[in-house]
């Protein structure tokens, strides 16, 4: 690996100063006051539109976060096919913020983005340099993703190279603390694939991303989680994911961010609102500070800033009438244990977080499953159990055997395997319409 990044690469730290405002302050101060910060996953490519769903987010009866996220090929550098679309009025599934380019952007976000309503690039890339250069001269601060879960899941790019990637962005992105801004990355690791990874492994790759991001320059940081099958096992896994970053990530700021399903979304409007309100109260029961939310519209479309907005408040509505009170109550079934064992299984394999994890997964003592990238070993699997809990069928290399017992004879069909994916949404389907 490249050891002096900052000779290879210039910093694209400008002389313009960042907007104003902290992301990860603005978070921790809300939940100080006890409110859940809840945010949209919006991108719009017309600057017009974008600018809307903005305000529209700011002025949501909810306490928000904005979103910027990016389309299809700015997230894979194909910024002259952005440009082109751009240019003949061709769709787009997001905002193209490298086409656009910095002027424009900020243009966009002046009188929107500030202290008050901190704007936040979510993307989806393993080469993201264009990217960071793109945000950070338009004076944000605040953006998501990470080594390992913006590489296998998304991409074909080798582990290696992403993970020199990633700690290149982010040397960079630290240095806007020189010029008085706190830069804040989340890390996407608790939401690999989105569904069927059982909670330990999406637990250590949110912690080890974290860690990464600690290890190039970031002190400001949050941690994801995406709700799965079971609310019990996914309120354990939350109190385990804040008990270990208290743990190992003490020296910076940091919040917990919970993913409303990623997974196969229910077709109904009923259905959809329950599994958000479950997300919501999740997300409150656990002391976790902010929730990204999804729309009724997920199942088909690509939602409106309409539907954004009413998901927002309805999420909010929802976590009012939920109390925080897992923190000391919730049954220990092993998470803790097993994770920890990933955690520390990973870092005593070199100083360097990143070698770590590219040794990791070459090695197997990482290994997720159903996942075909070639970087991943491929030899793990896991089921939904009767109770909807995300178990280890196979857990291939990784040292987690004795803790998870892992059920060698539930092997998935691809029959099974559909079976699965669809669990959630047929679960509050059926619980919005008992009778249908």
């Amino acid at each position: 690996m490249t050891t002096d990044r900052r000779q290879e690469h210039p910093s694209p730290v400008p002389a313009d100063r960042p907007l104003p405002g902290s992301f990860g302050e603005f978070v921790n101060a809300a939940s100080r006051s006890g409110d859940l910060v809840v945010q949209p996953r919006m991108g719009l490519a017309d600057l017009r539109g974008m600018r809307e769903g903005l305000v529209a987010t700011m002025r949501a009866a909810a306490t928000t976060v904005g979103t910027i996220t990016l389309d299809s090929f700015t997230r894979i550098g194909d910024h002259d096919e952005a440009r082109r679309a751009l240019a003949e009025g061709t769709g787009l599934n997001g905002y193209p913020i490298v086409a656009h380019g910095p002027d424009v952007t900020r243009a966009m976000l002046d009188g929107v983005a500030g202290a008050d309503f901190p704007v936040q690039v979510r993307h989806g890339s393993s080469q993201p340099q264009d990217i960071f250069r793109a945000l950070v001269r338009s004076g944000l601060t605040a953006t998501e993703g990470g080594p390992v879960s913006y590489c296998l899941p998304y991409s074909r790019t080798p582990l290696r190279e992403s993970v020199d990637n990633w700690a290149r962005c982010l040397e960079w992105f630290a240095r806007l603390r020189e010029l008085g801004a706190a830069p804040h990355v989340e890390t996407f690791g608790g939401c690999l694939l989105g569904q069927l990874c059982p909670p330990s492994l999406l637990i250590a790759t949110s912690v080890l991303e974290a860690l990464f991001f600690r290890q190039h320059g970031l002190r400001s940081i949050s941690l994801s989680y995406a709700q799965q099958t079971n609310a019990a096992q996914d309120e354990e896994a939350l109190v385990v994911l804040r008990r270990i970053a208290g743990e190992l990530l003490s020296d910076v700021d940091w919040h917990v961010v919970v993913y409303t399903y990623m997974g196969v979304y229910p077709r109904s409007p009923g259905g959809s609102a329950l599994l958000l309100a479950e997300a919501a109260k999740l997300a409150v029961r656990t002391g976790s500070e902010r929730l990204i939310v999804k729309t009724a519209a997920e199942a088909y479309r690509i939602p409106t800033i309409t539907e954004n907005v009413a998901a927002l408040e309805w999420a909010a509505k929802a976590a009012l009438d939920e109390e925080e009170t897992a923190e000391g109550g919730t049954p220990d079934t092993g998470l803790y244990a097993e994770a920890r064992m990933h955690i520390d299984t990973v870092l005593d394999l070199h100083p360097d977080i990143g070698r770590a994890l590219v040794n990791a997964f070459a090695s197997g003592l990482l290994d997720v499953p159903f996942c075909l990238h070639p970087d991943n070993r491929g030899a793990a699997r896991s089921y939904v159990d009767s109770d909807g809990r995300l178990r280890w069928s196979l857990v291939g290399a990784m040292p987690i055997a004795h803790i998870a017992q892992p059920s060698r004879s539930e092997h998935s069909s691809s029959s099974e395997l559909l079976t699965s994916l669809s669990y959630v949404a047929r679960r509050f389907d059926r619980a919005a319409s008992p009778n249908a």
